[in-house]
């Protein structure tokens, strides 16, 4: 299947492949002249569609912690984790982690905590700056999922599914959506990880949804944002005016095809992709290219200080990708996976992050654009309240397990409320107690944000109705505005 926004093969042996080897151009337009259905542009499948009711938000900003992060280290102080340190654990672990209980201890936060904000909330030093952006926050601090694994709980948290090959859900908001800029993709991810069982294409894969609404990809997480580019955007030895021509060419014969053999999702996916790829060839680099913006912007996102840099141009990115009317973005921030080290590995993480994220936060609301656009901070799942390595370990060492029974996430801008914490964990951040939120939960309450039904937004394949939340999900009403 070809990538939905795959560039227009425009050197010559991409374009005699693409139309097929042997025709030229003057018999191309024949066939199209005689074919008109074979040249006929359809309706975008991009463009804006009018939600089930009302919206409070029109686009989606989702930063991916990928890994988990440590709520006990970072949002869900425990207290008692610090007065019991080094004691056995006092609660039953699964049978999968059942090795742990022997040598297991529990674990105090490697990071101070202070109440900060109108709402007294504790806050771990570790983020500074974020500290001061609690009364603009919404904290879901019980959230929860199915799977202790990366693999599965990324593929549930990403396409609501467990066991089975989904669309994403940044697919199903353009698909439901649409989006504002025909010029640009509906659905956008930087920087994701493609490689090993934690990272897949799937996860921002459109699967059955028509292909036009898969994301479209600007680098991975390998690669530092600056040196990541979106492949064969344009091409520096043919003309716009040419271009068009070769494009033409390919799409009578295209649709001619179809026309023979009947419709294809993938050919009519391939269709679309390259009058996207042509169109983004005027707008997308400058999108793209964060050092237009000014000085005061650039320090505001910590680019330029190397602990800051990468992901300060990532949130930037995202910023005026969501200013550019791009429906749904995802940031990804890969390295929050602290089995070991965790002293020293999360500060960096949390170091890295602090000050981009809370410049992100900081335009958006003097923009306006945190009006109408929802920040979605999260991991895939949490950590655990014990040290998980064996004991005699290095003092640096010690580091937490995966958690799917609890975690704290949160969101901002437009539909939830501000400075909330909803959710209870048990008194060692082992599990959720109260206020639970289940990943289909979160999945119902972003669509209910963004004016969408969660089980009206379905799409029929192989013979059912499929949507993302499956037969799953309530809103979280809680936590609206």
């Amino acid at each position: 299947m070809i990538h939905p926004i795959a560039p227009m093969p425009t050197n010559r042996r991409g374009f005699l492949r693409s139309v097929g080897g042997g025709f030229g151009s003057v018999a191309m337009a024949a066939m199209a002249a005689e074919n008109p259905a074979a040249g006929a542009q359809p309706e975008n499948p991009l463009a804006p569609k009018q939600p089930h009711f009302s919206p409070k938000a029109k686009r989606v900003i989702l930063l991916w912690m990928q890994g988990g992060p440590s709520q006990m280290d970072l949002f869900d102080f425990k207290p008692r984790l610090k007065s019991e340190a080094g004691n056995k654990i006092p609660f039953q672990v699964n049978a999968a982690k059942e090795r742990f209980e022997e040598h297991a201890r529990l674990m105090p936060s490697i990071s101070g905590f202070k109440q900060v904000g109108r709402n007294g909330m504790w806050m771990s030093d570790l983020l500074p700056n974020l500290a001061g952006k609690v009364g603009e926050l919404c904290f879901l601090r019980a959230m929860q999922t199915d799977s202790p694994a990366h693999p599965g709980a990324i593929r549930i948290f990403q396409t609501g599914s467990l066991q089975f090959v989904r669309p994403s859900m940044g697919s199903w908001v353009v698909y439901g959506l649409g989006t504002e800029n025909r010029n640009l993709p509906g659905f956008v991810v930087i920087s994701p990880m493609l490689y090993g069982d934690d990272g897949s294409p799937l996860h921002y894969s459109n699967v059955f949804l028509p292909a036009i609404y898969q994301g479209t990809r600007l680098g991975d997480a390998r690669t530092p944002v600056k040196e990541s580019k979106i492949g064969y955007l344009g091409d520096p030895n043919l003309p716009p005016a040419l271009q068009r021509q070769h494009l033409d060419l390919i799409q009578a014969r295209n649709r001619l095809d179809q026309e023979q053999s009947g419709e294809d999702r993938n050919i009519e996916g391939l269709i679309q992709s390259y009058e996207l790829a042509f169109r983004m060839q005027a707008q997308a680099p400058e999108v793209f290219d964060v050092m237009k913006e000014s000085k005061a912007t650039l320090d505001l996102y910590g680019i330029g200080d190397k602990e800051t840099d990468n992901f300060g141009r990532k949130c930037l990115m995202a910023r005026r990708l969501a200013e550019a009317g791009v429906r749904y973005i995802q940031v990804t921030d890969n390295g929050w996976d602290h089995h070991s080290q965790i002293g020293s590995l999360l500060r960096k993480s949390a170091k890295g992050i602090d000050k981009p994220l809370t410049g992100l936060l900081t335009d958006l609301k003097a923009r306006g654009l945190l009006d109408d656009t929802l920040v979605i901070w999260t991991g895939e799942f949490g950590r655990t309240p014990y040290d998980q390595s064996a004991a005699g370990a290095k003092e640096d060492a010690p580091g937490r397990d995966h958690n799917p029974y609890c975690w704290t996430m949160f969101m901002a801008g437009a539909g939830v409320k501000q400075g909330m914490v909803l959710g209870e964990t048990d008194e060692y951040g082992w599990k959720a107690v109260d206020g639970k939120v289940h990943v289909h939960d979160l999945h119902a309450t972003i669509f209910h944000l963004l004016g969408l039904n969660h089980e009206k937004l379905t799409y029929r394949y192989s013979g059912r109705d499929f949507r993302l939340t499956d037969v799953y999900g309530r809103v979280v009403k809680e936590i609206l505005a």
